[in-house]
């Protein structure tokens, strides 16, 4: 599975949904006691392995919270946080990935509702539960990783009510059991996305959302 993360991003990158250095994957193994993570700032199109970050999974001594631990020389990604509010209560193999798919951050910065668009195409409401978009937020910060979460359906078991979501003027976090599938709720999103904003309506959307905040 390791070997899958890389190959994610590398894929992610020859679609141009990220550039070099941009997107982060992560993994946990059923209730493992380590979570993977993909290394900050490196570049995408090498991520092999041994380059993926091993977080050992610890209690906090004050919170007595499980969270992973950033050792000395190790540089997880920055958007760690966001991905261990994904990983932390799940009860089974998971992983979550974060890219800049272009066409879905085109079709939320055009005003495009995702989660009213999705409804509408059978292709993908058939297999991905798309959630409400995350509003616009600080690329690395803890409101963003806690708004992701939130509208992912993130329930007190771990559970989600949702696979994928966008955030605007930013990206899209897609949770699956394996690096794979999650690039699948992805690349679903953002097909749908492009045959929008091909279609015109999108250029409808964005016009009807300046009128209304000049209103």
């Amino acid at each position: 599975m390791l070997t899958a993360i890389g190959d994610v991003m590398r894929r992610a990158y020859e679609r141009g949904w990220i550039t070099t250095r941009d997107g982060n994957i992560s993994m946990r193994k059923r209730e493992g006691k380590y979570l993977y993570i993909t290394p900050s700032g490196w570049r995408k199109t090498i991520v092999h392995p041994e380059h993926v970050v091993r977080l050992e999974i610890v209690e906090d001594p004050l919170t007595h919270k499980l969270i992973p631990n950033v050792r000395d020389g190790q540089s997880p990604s920055g958007e760690l946080w966001m991905h261990w509010n994904l990983q932390r209560d799940s009860k089974r193999t998971r992983t979550v990935v974060h890219v800049h798919a272009t066409h879905i951050v085109a079709a939320m910065y055009a005003g495009v509702d995702l989660q009213k668009i999705s409804a509408e195409f059978p292709e993908i409401a058939r297999y991905t539960r798309v959630g409400p978009t995350v509003p616009t937020l600080p690329a690395l910060s803890r409101e963003l990783a806690d708004v992701t979460a939130e509208c992912l359906g993130l329930r007190h078991d771990g559970m989600l009510a949702f696979d994928i979501v966008g955030q605007s003027n930013h990206g899209v976090c897609a949770v699956a059991q394996d690096p794979w599938a999650a690039y699948e709720h992805i690349e679903r999103l953002d097909h749908v996305c492009e045959i929008v904003l091909k279609s015109g309506v999108a250029a409808l959307a964005s016009t009807q959302l300046v009128a209304s905040r000049a209103g």
